[in-house]
């Protein structure tokens, strides 16, 4: 055995290792290419012992194991992870979750049980279709698209000259009715006096036809008396007078009957003078009104759409000219048929209108359709046929606004989306 001596040698730090020296690097790298060699033969018998699976195995952890310096990584990899209950900012996420879902869950529960909402809403209206009344061609259009127009406006102008013929033709029929009934009081008038000469005529006919009879009785007794105070011939003479004036007196009672009958004619030509003027007045106005016609007037307040009429068009009564929607709106909300259990008519409403988010309008139930929208489809649907599919349907409900806002630029239009939220619960 060589003994090394442990002082250090002075003079070969710079220069070549001692003999001795290498000889004993070598030998401690024999060394670790022995250790290495066996740490790797031990590795593959444990794989092969232990199976496939640990054949999956990170090659760094041989090459930690063959340098022997990294063994303390090893350990710290093979140890298990810490379970999620353990880590506090997981738990402190989970239980702040959990609040947050547990209080939404009972604001929505509370907002639900107090409210019904539905964003299925849109303003609508009962716009007025303008159209005409009468036959004829379009003279003037006086009004634009979009243009507000108020009550009694003038739209549309049509050429009113069949019309003022028409009224100058009544006015003509008026005039001769009126003059029908002056010449039948005129007759009137002469029938009248010609009843109070018969009747006249009746009088002294009477008188005469009295004074004949008396006559001609006091003869006849003169003659029973004593036959020869009265002659044949003076009887005889007594005799025709007094049938003559009692033809007289039947001739003018008869001229006095007909004298009336011309008096209640007369009048009666009086009322049918009277009934053609009245005839002729409603003629007029007829022609006046037709005439009236001719311009075609706004009935409502509101503003001009769907103008689809030019100068020159020849229109028909009822084609549709144009429309005026009204500024008085309401909305059309449509609730599930699940959310009208405690919906009634009066109870409060909010309105938030889509194209006004800082618009905010209250109002109140006005009605509830007595049937779901899709009855009124054109083709409703047919809940007998086989394939049939339950779908919660949809109940148009009418709620009425309190106030219209008074900015013009916050002008409510039908059609524009809203969402409503009823209160039916205090």
């Amino acid at each position: 055995m060589v003994r090394i001596s442990e002082r250090p040698i002075t003079g070969l730090a710079a220069g070549p290792k001692p003999r001795f020296q290498s000889a004993m690097d070598n030998n401690d790298e024999t060394h670790r290419d022995t250790d290495t060699t066996t740490t790797t033969q031990r590795d593959d018998v444990t794989r092969k012992r232990n199976g496939p699976e640990r054949h999956n195995e990170p090659e760094a952890k041989d090459e930690r194991n063959a340098g022997g310096s990294k063994r303390e990584g090893d350990t710290d990899s093979s140890k298990k992870k810490t379970p999620w209950y353990r880590r506090p900012l997981l738990v402190g996420v989970l239980i702040l979750a959990v609040i947050v879902g547990t209080v939404a869950g009972a604001l929505w529960w509370r907002h639900s049980r107090k409210y019904q909402s539905t964003d299925d809403a849109a303003i609508d209206v009962v716009a007025q279709r303008v159209s005409p009344q009468i036959a004829g061609r379009v003279l003037r259009v006086l009004v634009d698209d979009n243009q507000d127009v108020a009550v009694g406006t003038v739209l549309v102008e049509l050429d009113p000259a069949d019309f003022r013929n028409r009224l100058d033709q009544a006015h003509a029929a008026e005039a001769q009715a009126a003059a029908q009934i002056a010449e039948a009081q005129a007759q009137a008038a002469v029938a009248d006096a010609q009843r109070e000469q018969a009747k006249g005529n009746e009088g002294v006919a009477e008188a005469n036809a009295t004074n004949a009879a008396h006559e001609l009785r006091r003869f006849q007794d003169l003659r029973a008396d004593s036959t020869g105070a009265v002659s044949q011939q003076q009887l005889d003479r007594a005799t025709a007078a007094a049938n003559s004036t009692a033809a007289q007196l039947r001739a003018a009672q008869k001229g006095v009957v007909a004298a009336e009958a011309q008096a209640r004619h007369a009048a009666s030509q009086i009322d049918a003078a009277r009934a053609a003027a009245k005839s002729a007045a409603s003629q007029v106005a007829q022609a006046q009104l037709m005439l009236s016609y001719a311009q075609v007037k706004a009935s409502v307040a509101g503003r001009i759409a769907r103008k689809m009429v030019a100068p020159g068009n020849y229109v028909e009564p009822g084609t549709d000219l144009m429309a005026v929607v009204p500024r008085e709106v309401y909305v059309t909300a449509n609730f599930k048929e699940t959310q009208l259990n405690l919906l009634r008519p009066g109870q409060p409403a909010k309105v938030e209108v889509d194209p006004y988010p800082d618009l905010k309008l209250t109002g109140r139930v006005a009605s509830v359709q007595p049937a779901t929208g899709q009855v009124f489809d054109v083709l409703p649907s047919q809940n007998a046929a086989g394939n049939w599919v339950k779908v919660v349907q949809r109940v148009p409900v009418k709620i009425t606004l309190d106030q219209l806002p008074a900015d013009p630029g916050l002008r409510l239009s039908p059609g524009m989306s809203v969402t409503v939220t009823v209160t039916v619960r205090q």
